[in-house]
């Protein structure tokens, strides 16, 4: 049976790629860091619960630590936890604004990545999601056809450049592994203030990365469509 952490899985996309997971028999261990609505979120789809906060070093390790003790091993990792951060007139930003984005939505990624590589080259074929956007692509942004190109957010965009930048390079040095960006696109969540397709059609280039077999692909970035310009 496939073993899959996924964090920031209390809500939204995270909560909805669990449950698409555990319905196609995955083993889930659900990421959040607010330990009730967590518990609470895992009891509902028959998933564990694992406490992270993806900003703090010793919870990372303390999650890793868990899942070593108990499944000993894990298959897929979903790094979906994210921050829209600061919005509004670009000379109000400042450097504690952008390095609060980065710490979760790309440093995250690293520390979360680092902590379970142990566990994921256990598995006979890992791989790793990492949740991005086109609102980090300098093709989609440019674009007057692409919604992308209607918002100016220049923090969670360049966060988000980041996260696939980073995915291609890791792609690169994990050659073990499968490491790929998903897209969900514009859904309605929060973040976008219910604006958006349905969390479901969201989530479904997560679930696609995440159910890859050992010829899947790597170092690529997709939505629900297929691969996206960058």
């Amino acid at each position: 049976m496939t073993t899959t952490f996924i964090t920031g899985a209390n809500k939204s996309l995270g909560f909805e790629t669990a449950r698409r997971l555990v319905e196609a028999g995955h083993t889930v261990l659900l990421g959040a860091r607010h330990r009730e609505r967590g518990r609470a979120a895992a009891e509902s789809l028959g998933a564990r619960f694992i406490q992270i906060d993806v900003t703090d070093d010793a919870s990372v390790q303390a999650a890793a630590a868990d899942v070593a003790a108990h499944e000993g091993t894990i298959d897929v990792l979903v790094n979906n936890a994210g921050v829209l951060g600061k919005v509004g007139p670009v000379e109000e930003y400042t450097a504690a604004d952008v390095s609060a984005v980065l710490d979760v939505n790309v440093v995250g990624i690293v520390r979360v990545t680092h902590a379970f590589l142990p566990l994921l080259r256990k598995s006979p074929n890992p791989v790793i999601v990492n949740v991005s956007s086109g609102m980090g692509s300098f093709s989609m942004t440019q674009d007057p056809a692409r919604i992308e190109s209607q918002f100016a957010l220049p923090l969670y965009c360049a966060s988000k450049a980041a996260v696939t930048m980073l995915t291609t390079q890791y792609a690169k040095e994990l050659k073990d592994m499968k490491v790929n960006a998903a897209d969900p696109g514009q859904t309605a969540t929060d973040f976008t203030g219910g604006l958006g397709h349905s969390v479901a059609d969201g989530a479904e280039s997560i679930v696609t990365l995440a159910t890859i077999g050992p010829d899947g692909p790597t170092g690529q970035f997709i939505d629900r469509s297929g691969n996206l310009p960058w």
